[in-house]
């Protein structure tokens, strides 16, 4: 007797569609063949517990599992519910008509309760395509697997429900979610209105929110790079849906989707410390996991004390900064995770922190400072569009009464820029604002007037800028003339966004000197 059940696989951040093929003649052995790793050949324990408590058995025969195709490695323990219900198929506990068209994933307990797997939502949207109308997913996963459109999805609990839901003695209702349902807001750590001051800082921000800019922010402790750092969630646009399914594709596969399934709504903002691995930066693993940067797509990404990052940890962002795909191959593997994550970073000047400070000296050397400074590479520091430096506030500031402007307003201009870049680039593909611009548009979308081009050509010739320095300023000046609703690039716009490479002026250049 043969039986074929459909479950999947997850590769990267994508499924693979795999069948449960059991066959049982004569004989008495148990044997699962395919690439299963240590989980998935565990599963026999799980599921003989699961069949003995809920009045089944494995048949008494020979059972061969094979989990085709045998040359994709099988992962985790999702796989128990599929094999199980294969298991209950062949011993004719219910009726093999009962799990056509029918995918199943999930892991067991030896009770037969259900408990949750990463990567549902994959798996959901493989199963639309395939064309499978049904889908049996454990509870835990039932709104996460119901954002999917054209499929019925079956939240189970025990195995005793599916069981008499497929011999219909108790049929089991479709779980319907209104996947338009809005989570709580959350509640932003900080607003922009209690930000004091810093009009030149916060006007760069405004800058690279809306072209989606890298932005690296220079300064002594306490003159507050962190709390403007956190500011920033609550001025980016809204995800549009199909931006909000590739982000919670990926923490679905992390297994990092919210407890309670909804869409991610809000911009990712991932910070982590600066201890951080290199596998954890970026992927990998023995299981290939995402990393931070492919946590950040569609979001921020945020490396507070850039210089107290390993050397090499920084030095992986390059590529995905550029490519927006982190591309990791092992012995065992090979996947593409997506990370389209706009970087922001915030440095002390100095190892004391108070290199450029109005009133507290420097104790550095200028060997020091220059060693501090040569931690982050010139091609990492390169791809930061926009870098700025920013000073301590006074006492008279810092006291003045009454709010500044506040994220909600600078959030409805960002929109309306974001919104101007869409409409330019809705006739190409995967761009929707400046940033993602690649070089061969740039004298189509961002070419500048003739007295923006000879300042730009004085500029570079003066400060050496790279030609990568050049690209960027050119989008920073694209995305400024976006901001005063300008289809030109003009002078003006051109010589804010050379401002704004702080990094590359002559004073700081020589500090070490």
């Amino acid at each position: 007797m043969l039986v074929k059940i459909h479950t999947a696989a997850l590769n990267g951040i994508e499924a693979l569609a795999v069948s449960i093929e059991i066959f049982v003649s004569r004989g008495i052995r148990f044997s699962i063949v395919g690439l299963p790793d240590n989980a998935v050949k565990e599963s026999h324990e799980r599921i003989a517990s699961a069949l003995q408590m809920n009045g089944m058995n494995i048949p008494r025969k020979q059972v061969i599992v094979n989990l085709s195709p045998a040359n994709i490695r099988k992962e985790g323990t999702g796989y128990d519910l599929p094999m199980t219900v294969g298991l209950m198929v062949a011993g004719e506990h219910v009726p093999q008509e009962s799990v056509e068209n029918s995918m199943f994933v999930g892991e067991l307990s030896l009770d037969g309760s259900l408990r949750g797997v990463k990567g549902v939502l994959p798996m959901a949207l493989l199963c639309k395509e395939m064309g499978i109308r049904k889908l049996y997913v454990p509870f835990q996963n039932a709104r996460e697997a119901a954002l999917v459109d054209d499929i019925e999805i079956f939240a189970l609990q025990h195995l005793r429900e599916l069981k008499a839901h497929l011999n219909g003695e108790k049929r089991l209702e479709a779980f319907v979610a209104d996947k338009n349902e809005m989570p709580e807001k959350p509640v932003l750590e900080e607003d922009f209105c209690h930000v004091k001051g810093q009009e030149s800082v916060k006007r760069a921000v405004e800058i690279a929110c809306s072209g989606g800019h890298n932005l690296l922010m220079i300064g002594p402790p306490g003159a507050g790079k962190t709390m403007i750092a956190k500011c920033i969630p609550g001025i980016l646009p809204p995800m549009t849906w199909e931006e909000a399914i590739a982000a919670t594709k990926i923490h679905s596969v992390a297994g990092k989707t919210c407890e309670n399934g909804h869409l991610l709504r809000q911009r990712p903002f991932r910070s982590p410390h600066h201890s951080i691995s290199a596998v954890a930066m970026i992927g990998g693993g023995s299981l290939a996991q995402p990393g931070e940067v492919s946590l950040a797509h569609k979001g921020l990404l945020y490396l507070d004390e850039l210089p107290e990052f390993q050397r090499h940890v920084l030095e992986m962002l390059r590529q995905p900064l550029e490519e927006r795909m982190v591309h990791i191959s092992r012995s065992r593997y090979s996947v593409d995770f997506p990370a389209d994550f706009m970087l922001v970073a915030s440095m002390n000047p100095c190892p004391c922190g108070y290199y450029n400070h109005p009133t507290k000296p420097c104790v550095c050397s200028p060997w020091q400072i220059s060693r501090y400074l040569n931690k982050i590479s010139g091609p990492l520091m390169d791809r930061f569009d926009l870098q700025i430096e920013i000073l301590p506030l006074s006492y008279v500031e810092m006291s003045r009464g009454g709010l500044a402007e506040s994220s909600a307003s600078v959030r409805e201009r960002i929109v309306l820029c974001r919104e101007r870049q869409v409409q330019r680039f809705r006739q190409e593909s995967d761009i929707c604002c400046n940033a993602q611009m690649p070089n061969s548009m740039l004298s189509k979308y961002a070419k500048p007037d003739t007295a923006g081009s000879l300042l730009l050509k004085n500029a570079m010739e003066k400060l050496q800028l790279s030609a990568r320095a050049y690209s960027r300023i050119l989008k920073v000046a694209r995305t400024i003339a976006d901001m005063d609703n300008c289809a030109d690039v003009k002078a003006q716009h051109i010589a804010e966004a050379i401002g704004y490479r702080q990094l590359d002026r002559g004073d700081w250049a020589e500090r070490g000197s």
